[in-house]
């Protein structure tokens, strides 16, 4: 019986282990010189100007929404179907997230139901945390638009968004901060880590004090309130030789999607979007299904991963029973997303099988809102 295809697979080397032993000969094992040289190569990777690495991603945005000055009191708009981390780093700086709906072809947020949720509060919003779900940028040029107009900070979320582009210039410098995670499933890793980059010296240098307990330098006045959130020299290490890979580690990511995109035009499935002048990484492939339960019950029969991110959106976690919401595409999406094996760690004759399974074995109902034909497609 063939191996079982996972959902992710970290891809470590000779590499990693070469710069980590260099580190750790080196006796510098916590935040130094690795760690500026990681930040400044991250960010020149990401067009921005500065970055500030962090120990994860949760972190990371946290970092960023202090460093623009959210705070107490403050509303922070955001989308509900994304990873818990996106909201609860909004209440960590005691600001409350405000939810606005999603498009339920990229699975981004909806700019038209944003502007409605922006004017329905009178404007009273601090900031967007903008995510690029699943490495798909977000419209970044209309909400550029609206946030001007009602004089809103733009912090994304690219966790997920390593290497994607929006016309042509990268995620990581289309808002007025931003955030990454490395953790293991990205498309890099650090092992745990995450990075804040910005075109803003103000902003770079808030978020630098932020993460090392609020010192104005490196010697003993502290200036305000932080935590220690540094990165260690050992997940930077790590973090260099994964950003070489990186470019590579997309472009497999994209060949492997593209062709998933051949195999499942043959089915039922709603595939991934990508408007024109985007170009997607591919953390994740999500399809859109109408019968999810089923489908996963036959890929655990022929041994092909999945994930399903996310089961419920946030404003339905019993952390945010307080919140209220109306997503209604948000909620439906949630019921409807499936995610299928799309990393560069995967073989040829391994892309192949999950498309031949999903197209030649696998009974897939679409969803009722689909543009394709409503008609079940039965694959015997």
């Amino acid at each position: 019986m063939s191996e079982d295809i996972h959902i992710a697979n970290p891809i470590l080397g000779d590499e990693e282990l070469t710069r980590i032993e260099s580190v750790v000969e080196s006796g510098m094992i916590a935040d130094g010189p690795e760690v500026r040289e990681f930040e400044a190569e991250f960010t020149e990777y990401c067009g921005a100007d500065h970055g500030v690495a962090t120990s994860n991603g949760t972190t990371a945005l946290h970092t960023a929404l202090e460093a623009v000055g959210v705070g107490p009191g403050d509303r922070v708009l955001t989308t509900p179907f994304s990873f818990v981390a996106t909201a609860n780093a909004i209440r960590f700086t005691g600001a409350e997230p405000v939810f606005a709906d999603i498009d339920p072809d990229t699975f981004n947020v909806d700019p038209d139901h944003v502007e409605e949720t922006l004017e329905s509060l009178d404007g009273d919003v601090e900031a967007m945390v903008v995510v690029h779900l699943y490495g798909l940028p977000a419209p970044m040029d209309r909400l550029r638009t609206i946030a001007d107009e009602y004089d809103v900070t733009i912090v994304e979320d690219a966790a997920q968004a390593h290497g994607a582009m929006y016309f042509d210039t990268p995620v990581g410098s289309l808002g007025d901060v931003a955030s990454f995670s490395f953790y293991p499933t990205k498309n890099m890793t650090t092992g745990e880590g995450g990075m804040v980059t910005t075109d803003d010296e103000d902003i770079a240098a808030r978020a630098a004090s932020f993460i090392n307990h609020g010192r104005e330098s490196d010697g003993y006045r502290h200036v305000s309130l932080g935590h220690n959130f540094r990165m260690t020299s050992i997940a930077a290490a790590m973090g260099r030789s994964q950003l070489d890979r990186l470019p590579g580690f997309v472009e497999a990511r994209r060949e492997n999607a593209a062709r998933l995109d051949e195999f499942l035009a043959e089915t039922a499935a709603v595939t991934p979007t990508v408007p024109d002048g985007y170009q997607h990484s591919y953390h994740q492939y999500t399809i859109r299904v109408d019968n999810r339960d089923s489908v996963t019950e036959q890929l655990d029969e022929y041994g092909v991963g999945y994930g399903i991110y996310y089961p419920r959106c946030i404003h339905n976690q019993p952390a945010y029973d307080d919140v209220d919401a109306s997503v209604p595409v948000a909620e439906q999406v949630s019921e409807q997303a499936l995610s299928i094996p799309v990393h560069p760690a995967l073989s040829t004759d391994q892309i192949e099988r999950v498309g031949t399974v999903l197209r030649d074995e696998v009974t897939i109902t679409p969803p009722a809102d689909a543009s394709r034909s409503t008609m079940e497609v039965t694959n015997d």
